[in-house]
């Protein structure tokens, strides 16, 4: 599957003294590129509360750092599904700062589906098939294949 890219700018309010990105601030990225590639794929973390009663809960989380990202950098969040099992579902990040092609980060996540009492459940149908098939029209493009 292709990869989703979501461009953001790095904040002074993400920055240390030194204008360094936080190393916190990076599974905020993470999660606003699994977002956007939900949305990419037709749906929505809403619609999977509202319409099905089901969650993603992160199970397990991993960052590797490789290059700071610095103020005002123009960075891409490329999101990719991994795995889709019956109960979870595995993403793969990687932070670029396009720029000078830098890859600054890169990371999983792993999220169980669960109901609203927080029991682990069988990933609704639809939303399977959607990760593991959904093609999406990438928001920006590759500057450097997956690796």
């Amino acid at each position: 599957m292709d990869w989703h890219e979501t461009e953001i700018r790095v904040r002074y309010a993400e920055t240390d003294q030194m204008g360094i990105a936080h190393h916190s601030n990076y599974l905020i990225w993470f999660e606003t590129g699994r977002s956007d590639l939900c949305r990419g794929r037709g749906f929505s973390y809403r619609d999977m509360e509202e319409e099905d009663g089901s969650l993603m809960v992160v199970a397990e989380s991993y960052v590797r750092y490789k290059s700071p990202a610095y103020y005002e950098d123009i960075l891409h969040i490329r999101t990719k599904v991994a795995d889709v099992r019956s109960r979870s579902i595995r993403f793969i990040y990687e932070v670029i700062r396009p720029r000078d092609n830098t890859l600054v980060a890169e990371g999983e996540t792993l999220h169980l589906v669960t109901d609203t009492t927080k029991k682990v459940k069988t990933i609704p149908e639809k939303y399977k098939r959607l990760l593991e098939n959904g093609s999406e029209a990438m928001a920006f493009p590759a500057d450097r294949p997956p690796s």
